[in-house]
């Protein structure tokens, strides 16, 4: 074995998928364990303190991962030996993990880190900051610019962030997919920026979950987006009612929307999906009281709607859910618990043999 070249060995190794594998080709002596940490391409951390210890020893990674408390001059030590870099996931635990770790939001990493990777880590292509609610606008501007590929950018939870980054965001040409869960200071100012700048013309995902400052006017300029494919507009609140959900019904590109929570959202806006959205496969419709039978069978016709879920709808009977059945291409369906005990069993058979039926 002491004839074997590193390149040898490293074409060996890049037969090996199992990590257990990996870690035992590397014990073998010490030309095999650096050539498995030349060649090892993603690491998942668990203890980012003892990042000084072994990091250097993959110089190539390409994905670095941790949902653990991350300090700035974590970030900086990662960005200055692991510039080829291209996947970021630094997304944080539930609320319920971090509160079982004693996770203090004051220690962890905030825009000067950002910084710090934007510009060791040109190569990025997708960014994760889920929950990490220290991150942002100067860091978030500063990624989006030195980070010219970047396509997958989630801020979900970054309670920080608002227009600012919007309007960089918004000068784009790479962007693909964007959450702003959770950003409640985001305006229909910040959707402006989006729906005239260039990523009007790249972004196919956008989560807008419970960004409760929109109004209709915001989210009728996204009709703009002649790519977009996938919406989450759950919970913006009562400010987004049928004027919104017509506007965004008009994009043919749709294929899966989530209007969860939006109580002033009617019958209205689900024959215009109905009408429009020929593409759509997965509406939510989740807790919005306004939709009746009438909306309900107007998607009864729909060619290509796979899932639809109606979970706190209660204003619809059971004939309104048997003519659904008519949407052939319909595979699982969601109803209201409470909607139960008034669907005889025989018509819930009937519908079970045609999709999946699951109750909430």
């Amino acid at each position: 074995m002491s004839k074997l070249g590193d390149d040898e060995l490293a074409l060996i190794i890049s037969w090996v998928i199992d990590q257990n594998d990996r870690q035992s080709f590397s014990l073998v002596c010490k030309q095999w364990l650096n050539v498995e940490g030349q060649t090892r391409l993603s690491i998942r951390v668990f203890e980012p303190e003892l990042l000084h210890k072994f990091l250097p020893r993959f110089p190539n990674l390409l994905t670095f991962e941790s949902s653990k408390r991350t300090t700035n001059n974590h970030l900086e030590f990662i960005a200055n030996t692991c510039p080829k870099l291209e996947f970021l996931n630094l997304k944080q635990q539930s609320v319920e993990s971090q509160k079982l770790d004693g996770f203090d939001d004051l220690l962890d990493f905030d825009d000067v880190g950002v910084l710090a990777i934007a510009n060791g880590c040109c190569k990025l292509c997708k960014v994760l900051f889920r929950r990490r609610r220290r991150v942002g606008n100067v860091g978030v501007i500063s990624l989006v610019k030195c980070a010219q590929s970047l396509s997958v950018l989630d801020l979900g939870r970054c309670s920080l962030i608002n227009d600012s980054s919007l309007e960089a965001i918004g000068c784009m040409n790479s962007i693909r997919a964007l959450n702003l869960e959770g950003c409640s200071l985001v305006t229909d100012k910040g959707l402006t920026f989006l729906a005239t700048g260039s990523s009007s013309r790249t972004l196919k995902r956008l989560v807008l979950a419970e960004c409760d400052r929109l109004t209709d006017f915001g989210v009728s300029l996204l009709q703009g987006m002649c790519c977009l494919e996938e919406l989450n507009l759950a919970e913006c609140g009562p400010k987004v009612t049928d004027n919104g959900g017509m506007a965004v019904a008009s994009i043919a590109s749709l294929k899966r929307m989530n209007l969860s929570w939006l109580i002033n959202v009617s019958d209205i806006t689900l024959v215009a999906i109905a009408g429009n959205c020929s593409n759509m496969v997965a509406l939510d419709l989740t807790g919005c009281d306004m939709i009746t039978g009438a909306g309900i069978r107007a998607l009864g016709y729909h060619e290509c709607l796979e899932s639809l879920v109606l979970a706190s709808c209660y204003n619809i009977c059971a004939e309104d859910v048997d003519m659904v059945l008519k949407c052939k291409s319909l595979r699982s369906i969601v109803l209201d618990k409470g909607l139960k005990m008034w669907i005889p069993m025989r018509m819930q058979e009937n519908i079970s043999r045609f999709c999946q039926l699951h109750w909430r």
